[in-house]
């Protein structure tokens, strides 16, 4: 199927994409990212469906090999972050914090996302890092420039640290983040969502987030509330007033944990040092 004419991506892959090869052309409208997209909008042919349906199966078993031994723990926050911003750069210290001890796991996109994979690639000091993409501080409404702000940072760090994202050609609009250093990007949304939780073995911070955020938090919430006490892994919401006044999570979060094994995995926080305790103690 990977020499039909017209699909761009290889469904037999036997490895995560790397940035650069999602990033391929100088134009991001002629990049690989880019084509799978418009490939995944246009082709509606059997063999269509059937070509990403095996490179969904062959990203799960690259992903379970990129895994294997390490923990992990996920970052999960807004796509709505701009560079700049005091919370993109809380965002990056909390990845940074993250990163020296386990391989951060994020959805790959941009915000509070790429913050967390930045964070975590950087192993010396963030300040120069932050002030290269700040001078770019959104993909709108050109893709290349704000890829390129982040390669600039990649070029320039040495012994940049491992991390994970974990994206969707669903939400198109979104592109990937440069400083993930392996990209498992799936067609299909809802079992990307359900990996995304399932490789956390360390454990999930929640940054203020909305409708996605809200969605991973219970996703996270029913796994942890059926499963047995070995698999229970924290989940840390970072923001009391966030999850308290303006989207209510934590009240529904802790009631539904009452009784359960998952009850003392279960915490609310307002700084990122309580949050990088809570996961690495």
């Amino acid at each position: 199927l990977h020499d039909m004419p017209g699909i761009p991506v290889d469904p037999y892959r036997a490895t995560l994409d790397s940035p650069a090869e999602l990033y391929d052309t100088a134009r991001y409208a002629d990049s690989l990212d880019a084509r799978a997209y418009g490939w995944a909008r246009s082709g509606t042919s059997p063999d269509d469906a059937l070509a990403r349906a095996l490179h969904d199966h062959h990203v799960d078993a690259a992903l379970v090999e990129w895994v294997a031994g390490r923990d992990v723990v996920g970052v999960m926050g807004g796509h709505a972050l701009e560079r700049g911003s005091p919370t993109y750069a809380d965002a990056a210290r909390l990845g940074h914090a993250l990163g020296s001890r386990l391989t951060v796991a994020t959805g790959g996109g941009p915000g509070a996302m790429e913050a967390a994979n930045l964070g975590a690639f950087v192993p010396g000091d963030l300040d120069a890092a932050l002030a290269t993409v700040a001078r770019v501080p959104s993909f709108r409404p050109r893709i290349a420039a704000w890829a390129r702000a982040a390669f600039e940072v990649v070029d320039a760090t040495s012994g940049g640290r491992d991390s994970l994202g974990i994206p969707t050609w669903h939400y198109g609009h979104e592109p990937p983040n440069p400083f993930a250093t392996a990209i498992a990007k799936y067609f299909r949304n809802a079992p990307r969502e359900a990996v995304l939780l399932e490789v956390c073995n360390a454990g999930i911070v929640f940054l203020p987030g909305a409708g996605g955020t809200v969605q991973e938090v219970f996703q996270d919430a029913c796994e942890n509330y059926y499963a047995d006490e070995s698999s229970v892994a924290p989940m840390v919401l970072v923001g009391r007033r966030h999850w308290t006044e303006d989207l209510p999570v934590w009240p529904l979060l802790r009631e539904l944990a009452k009784g359960r094994v998952m009850e003392p995995h279960v915490h609310l926080v307002d700084s990122l040092d309580e949050a990088v305790d809570v996961v690495t103690r």
